[in-house]
């Protein structure tokens, strides 16, 4: 079974790429008449050279300083480089700039072919080799081979056939190579086929995909079926990792796609405008790169206006390195270990690059220690450790153990889930009966300490109240958007004694209202008069007319004595003094228990109070579970 391969071309303008191209495979990639009228390549080419097991998907790309950006769009998803560099004219600012930019898109294996061999004298050729030798030198090309070729004669093509073998061996056997998990493709052109419709074309990043699937166009959410597909105008049933694919889509118009644009299994990218990155600058940049600083970002087939703000400093240097995070104009999709290329925004050069982090990342804190440990702990060599670090910049939110692949670059999701889980990174809260939210443990612990200084200000706000409201409580954490996880968060806390928590709301463990001696007597002055009026008790502003003290104080007070359990709270008007609302059960289970139930009236008489105060006390029983309404009457509950 051939193995599939991304072949992407490199080097300056009029060097010979497409001339090679041809005489390598037969196709001309210059398809544009424009291109044939100036010579040059403007657009991406494509075409298709197979060795032995190795077949080559071929991205021809332009050498003009001005159509880098095309440059960039047809290197995502290269596995391999030829690098072309013209006997006559020897190295170039493209050829040095295209070279720097198949470093930072992390490629591990190329060729080096020296082109129009048959045109400058050997011992030219011999200092153009060089010249390219001292170019690549510390480059992933060091040790790549080096053939003069001639695409005019013929010559060395066999010679080049046989290193092109070699570098796609090492290429195959690259670990960054995902023939399985979701299907990627970023795509490079869109455009309509009479009869057919919307065909978009792409080198495939990983996964596979066939007639009939249904797929997901991002950063739109645009949900699409595959019509049919093509590998180098062959009809296929499927593409895969590696190949180019020209696919046949239902479901879009050809005029709202372009690059940028990736076409996807549904659920696996996330679009964004926040990402955690690790930026590096070349050497050669011509200036520090400031914190906030604005650049033209290059992922995928996107090119997207950004500004970097550096996570560590508040400058880069060239040649230095630093943790990130990057504010894009628009939407992308990207995954954890994605290269990126960062270019200036004017004059528009290639200045750097680096990788993704954290392809959906929460707002960080600059220089920050404990921020920058985490951030660290993305780019780890320990995939469990990429795995916590994402784990918990996830926060709150929804996340599955698949969701690793696209976060941490993690490959066997469900055994990283697992050892996190033995490690105690991942907690598992239920918030229903059959729903659990899983969420780092550190995260649970910051929430939880931000529950405790929230409740330590609520306490300092209210300082009359042994409980407080919890709808209170859980209104300063309407950020969450998820109730159910505050609500299982304040349960753990309070079976870990850091709060109490009970039907009537919550408090800080040990806390207890401060009362002066003046406030202390006014409490008992309250009870007191609640006991004296028995069963019709009074309302707020009754007691405060009757109290010799702080009359201001009086409803605070009146709620410290509901908590402290003297009072027990009727109805939103009135209180009861605690004992005799248990009297008052008492009596009424005796004798609801020896009749059919009783009429308010009955209840009315029965107490010794007016029908004011005797509806309100039956709607408590209700609502307290003794008694329930049948018609006119109450009956005891069960």
């Amino acid at each position: 079974m051939a193995i599939d391969l991304i072949l992407g071309t490199a080097g300056h303008i009029d060097h010979g790429k497409t001339a090679l191209v041809k005489a390598l495979t037969g196709v001309d990639t210059d398809r544009l008449p424009e291109e044939k009228q100036r010579g040059i390549t403007i657009e991406l080419g494509f075409a298709e050279l197979v060795l032995d097991e190795y077949r080559l998907g071929i991205v021809d790309v332009p050498g003009h300083e001005r159509f880098v950006r095309n440059m960039l769009a047809g290197a995502t998803g290269t596995d391999l480089a030829l690098l072309v560099v013209a006997a006559d004219d020897s190295v170039k600012p493209q050829t040095r700039e295209h070279l720097e930019i198949l470093r930072l898109l992390k490629l591990d294996a190329g060729v080096i072919a020296v082109t129009k061999c048959d045109l400058p004298d050997p011992e030219w050729i011999d200092l153009v080799e060089e010249e390219i030798r001292e170019l690549v030198a510390g480059t992933f090309l060091a040790d790549a081979p080096l053939v003069r070729t001639s695409a005019t004669t013929g010559q060395g093509l066999e010679s080049l056939r046989i290193a092109l073998g070699a570098a796609a061996r090492k290429a195959a056997e690259s670990d960054r190579r995902r023939s399985a998990g979701p299907f990627r493709m970023a795509i490079d052109r869109a455009f309509t086929i009479a009869g057919h419709g919307t065909v978009v074309t792409g080198s495939v990043l990983s996964g596979r995909a066939a007639a009939g699937d249904e797929l997901v166009i991002e950063p739109d959410a645009v949900r699409v079926r595959i019509r049919s597909l093509q590998n180098h105008g062959r009809a296929v049933e499927e593409v895969h990792r590696g190949q180019r694919a020209a696919i046949n889509l239902a479901g879009v118009h050809h005029e709202q796609l372009g690059r940028g644009h990736e076409l996807a299994s549904p659920g696996h990218l996330v679009p964004s405008r926040r990402l955690s990155v690790r930026v590096s600058l070349l050497p050669t940049a011509p200036r520090p790169l400031k914190n906030r600083g604005r650049v033209r970002l290059h992922v995928g087939t996107a090119e997207l206006i950004a500004r970097v703000v550096l996570l560590d400093r508040d400058q880069l240097e060239p040649g230095d390195r630093a943790p990130a995070q990057v504010y894009l104009g628009k939407p992308a999709v990207t995954t954890w270990g994605q290269p990126f290329v960062v270019r200036s925004e004017s004059p528009v050069l290639t200045i750097g690059g680096g990788q993704v982090l954290d392809p959906d990342a929460p707002r960080l804190h600059r220089q920050e220690s404990s921020t920058l440990q985490r951030v660290a702990g993305l780019w780890s060599d320990d995939a469990i450790e990429r795995a916590s670090a994402a784990l918990f910049f996830a926060g709150w939110r929804a996340w599955q153990p698949e969701d690793l692949a696209r976060t941490a670059g993690v490959d066997r999701p469900e055994a990283v889930r697992q050892a996190l889980a033995d490690r105690g990174d991942l907690v598992e809260i239920d918030v229903s009966p059959t729903r659990s939210i899983r969420i780092h443990q550190a995260v649970l612990d910051e929430l939880a300490q931000r529950g405790e200084a929230t409740l330590k200000k609520m306490h300092q706000q209210y300082p009359l109240q042994m409980l407080l409201d919890r709808s209170r409580l859980t209104s300063r954490f309407a950020y969450l958007r998820n109730d159910a996880l505050f609500a299982a968060l304040l349960q753990r806390m309070a079976a870990d004694e850091r709060i109490t928590l009970t039907e009537r709301g919550v408090a800080l463990a040990g806390h207890g209202p401060k009362l002066s001696a003046k406030e202390r007597d006014l409490v008992e002055q309250i009870v007191e008069i609640y006991r004296q009026s028995g069963y019709q008790p009074p309302s707020i502003d009754q007691v405060k007319n009757q109290v010799s003290g702080n009359q201001a104080a009086v409803p605070e007070l009146v709620k410290l004595a509901v908590s402290e359990g003297r009072l027990v709270e009727i109805s939103a008007e009135y209180c009861l003094d605690a004992q005799l609302e248990q009297q008052m059960r008492t009596s009424l289970t005796e004798r609801l228990s020896e009749s059919d139930g009783l009429t308010v009236s009955q209840i009315r008489e029965i107490l010794g109070t007016t029908r004011k105060y005797a509806v309100p006390l039956c709607e408590h029983l209700d609502r307290s579970g003794l008694t329930r309404r049948q018609g006119d009457l109450r009956v005891l509950r069960g």
